[in-house]
């Protein structure tokens, strides 16, 4: 804080806005040009002041709100205009002596680039509007803008070097519309009036660029307002900078026949000609056709950069929505994933009251039934609680094991049924290969040596020798051969007996079971008819039916498909498979077989 005394009108508004809300500062910030232009003022009292604002930081917070988005100010571009005005006249005039260094070289530079991008803006909105309206209150803004960057570096000299080497101050100047060109010029015009060597301190591509835009304008136009600002500033620059001169000639070869052949007559012939005067004797010292082939491409290199630099700026928008795309989605990725960590934390809270409200209604109905219980009988009773909670524990775990299990070994339980199947199918078409095969013809022993056969005659002789045979007489022999014989016819005899016994037995049986279906899928008396009467009547009828039973069974095996007669493929052509038919042939004997 200053030690003199402040003006109560700063100290006031410096209270208010601290106290005040962001959104109502730039409102605040208004009354400063009250405050400045102050009827009452002297030039020692506005220099005071203007040193008060500084200190209380009241300067500071004109520049901050500049660097805002300027749509979202109330009153939007009208007061970011306004305070771009109040900024300038903040700061000429203003000495500051605690810490010049911050205010010099980097609070001045700092609000020359705000005020530059804001009148970059402030084009680009005028050269996009449509109403007429529109179209002269951004004019309007944008030459409030530029008034005050003349006037601040028109304050402080040093800064016109510091306008012309920021790039946004080239992209001003290169533009087609015509009213804010000139407006930009008259800028330019004002640089080299106030600090004539500006343009030897800047650097030479800077320096080429703003000569390249001004010989551009000349070729690129016929409107008399750009020509005449365009040529008083190329004579401006001429009779500032003696060494430009000679620029001119080498690099813009073709600007002597531009001029003469253009912008002769056209109201400000008086420029042109000096201009035209001071060309042509520099050009005197002796220039010769090369010098004209050079300036022809000087020329055309001119134009093709103006060309060059003008698509690239066009493309800038471009990049621009590219980029804020970008940061919009990041954005919103990373609202999502906080609007996701916040449900998940709910949902944690509301699970952890949900179990809290569970505990409490537990302890709660264990309460009312130890009410209940006798006490005799609570130990008991605690017990058999802490079985049954233990039991439903148990319960749930194993179940959740054995669901775990399973599913880990479900993939393995499929693989290995396929693999079962797959084998089954193998060995059923090995065996049936190994059947078809046709058996080897058996291969003669091989003869015995003579040693061999001596040898096995003499193991012969000896076991003989050692189990003599016991001797039988020859009509013993006959006589048990008799009572065999006598024997075996006996017993064929018998289970030819025994054989038709049974046929007749399973004969009967199967009359029997044809009988019981058929009365068990007989209708009842009122419903009979002379056909029903048929069928207990004939014998052939039930067999016939069974037989056309079978025969549809057998058709709907032969249509079952593929994967359900994978393992039967391989089977012999004859033969079926007794699953399929076993409950078709349960009840049904056809000559006594089943």
């Amino acid at each position: 804080v200053p030690m003199a005394a402040t003006d109560p009108q700063v100290l006031a508004l410096a209270a208010q806005i601290t106290e005040s809300r962001e959104q109502d500062i730039p409102l605040l910030l208004l009354k400063l040009k009250g405050i400045l232009s102050s009827p009452s003022l002297g030039c020692e009292e506005s220099n005071k002041i203007k040193q008060d604002l500084y200190d209380y930081g009241l300067t500071q917070y004109c520049l901050l709100v500049l660097k805002r988005d300027h749509s979202q100010l109330h009153g939007a571009w009208a007061t970011a205009a306004q305070l771009a005005e109040i900024l300038s006249h903040c700061c000429v005039g203003l000495e500051v002596k605690e810490d010049p260094e911050e205010f010099y070289k980097k609070f001045l530079p700092s609000a020359i680039d705000s005020l530059l991008v804001l009148g970059k803006r402030l084009q680009a909105r005028f050269i996009r509007a449509i109403k007429d309206k529109e179209k002269q209150d951004f004019l309007h803004w944008f030459q409030i803008v530029t008034d005050a960057i003349c006037w601040l570096f028109g304050g402080h000299i040093q800064l016109a070097a510091c306008v012309l080497q920021n790039d946004r101050f080239l992209q001003l100047l290169i533009t087609d519309d015509v009213e804010t060109a000139i407006i930009m010029m008259s800028v330019l015009h004002n640089i080299l009036k106030i600090n004539s060597s500006v343009l030897l301190q800047i650097e030479e591509e800077t320096l080429h660029s703003v000569l390249d835009e001004l010989v551009y304008k000349l070729s690129s136009t016929t409107n008399p307002a750009v020509g005449s600002a365009a040529t008083k500033l190329l004579l401006l620059v001429a009779k500032c900078c003696k060494q430009l001169v000679q620029l001119f000639t080498a690099r813009y070869k073709g600007l002597k026949g531009l001029l003469s052949k253009q912008w002769i007559g056209k109201g400000f012939d008086r420029e042109v000609s000096q201009l035209l005067d001071l060309l042509y004797l520099e050009q005197s010292s002796g220039k010769g056709e090369m010098q004209k082939q050079h300036q022809a491409a000087c020329i055309i290199q001119a134009a093709w950069r103006g060309f060059q630099t003008r698509r690239r700026l066009k493309k800038l928008p471009q990049a621009v929505i590219t980029l804020q795309r970008s940061f919009r989605a990041k954005r919103e990725q990373e609202l999502q994933h906080l609007t996701k960590q916040k449900e998940e934390e709910a949902l944690k809270l509301q699970m952890q009251l949900q179990r809290q409200r569970a505990m409490r209604l537990f302890h709660e109905r264990q309460l009312a039934l130890l009410e209940v219980v006798h006490p005799s009988q609570v130990n008991k009773y605690m017990q058999e609680m802490e079985e049954k909670s233990a039991l439903t524990i148990q319960r749930f775990w194993r179940g959740y094991r054995a669901r775990r299990i399973f599913h880990q070994q479900k993939q393995s339980l499929k693989e290995n049924k396929a693999a079962i199947i797959i084998q089954r199918a193998a060995c059923k078409f090995l065996e049936k290969r190994r059947r078809r095969r046709p058996l080897s013809p058996c291969k003669e022993p091989k003869g015995l040596t003579d040693e061999q056969r001596l040898a096995l005659q003499q193991k012969v002789d000896d076991y003989i020798k050692l189990h003599p045979a016991s001797q039988m007489s020859e009509e013993r022999s006959k006589e048990l051969h008799m009572q065999a014989q006598a024997k075996l016819a006996q017993f064929l005899m018998q289970s030819r007996l025994d054989q038709r016994a049974a046929q007749r037995r399973e004969a009967l049986l199967a009359q029997v079971n044809t009988d019981v279906e058929l009365l068990m899928n007989a209708p009842g008396l009122a419903e009979t008819t002379e056909k029903d009467l048929g069928a207990f009547m004939s014998r052939s009828i039930p067999v016939a039916t069974k037989a056309r039973q079978i025969h549809n069974t057998m058709l709907k095996y032969t249509r079952w498909p593929w994967w359900k007669k994978l393992g039967d493929e391989f089977m012999e052509d004859d033969v079926i498979p007794d699953d399929a038919i076993n409950t078709e042939l349960e009840t049904l004997f056809i000559g006594g077989r089943k």
